[in-house]
């Protein structure tokens, strides 16, 4: 799933996808991505247009209130994890509104829990997909260590 969400960054629009979901598959089937992992990214993709916003839910500021994590976002996130989350918190990029949706979409991942990869590109994700003007020199930090190669 995380190959086809890093080429989704890489190659389509927001817009994109919300217009045109059935060709932006074929078009994955064609660059050789199996079905399945298609399939899971496009659905898992869905889910962040689904969430409803919670512009009128007031949510305690970064400095103002500590969020802690419930068992099944500790079960999914590991302390480098967590940590990269508090430094992204701490630094500006994620609000608390925005951290929610992260959150949201760690667990939407299902499976096993996540390598410091798959979280950095869920976080990528969701900013793609609230168009923050800061994305693109974001993904340039977030994925210029050696460790940073997705695992399947």
């Amino acid at each position: 799933m995380y190959e086809v969400l890093a080429y989704v960054y890489e190659h389509y629009e927001r817009t994109d996808l919300a217009s045109n979901g059935d060709r932006v598959a074929r078009k994955l089937s064609a660059a050789g991505f199996e079905r399945g992992d298609i399939h899971t990214a496009l659905h898992w993709l869905a889910g962040m247009r689904s969430i409803p916003t919670r512009e009128n839910v007031a949510v305690p500021a970064v400095g103002a209130a500590q969020r802690i994590l419930a068992p099944r976002e500790l079960d999914k996130l590991d302390a480098t994890c967590r940590g990269f989350l508090l430094t992204l918190e701490r630094s500006g990029v994620l609000g608390a509104q925005t951290r929610e949706q992260v959150l949201e979409r760690v667990l939407a991942a299902g499976g096993e829990p996540l390598m410091l990869a798959q979280l950095k590109m869920i976080v990528l994700m969701v900013l793609w997909d609230h168009g923050l003007p800061s994305r693109q020199l974001l993904a340039h930090d977030l994925f210029l260590t050696s460790e940073s190669q997705l695992p399947s």
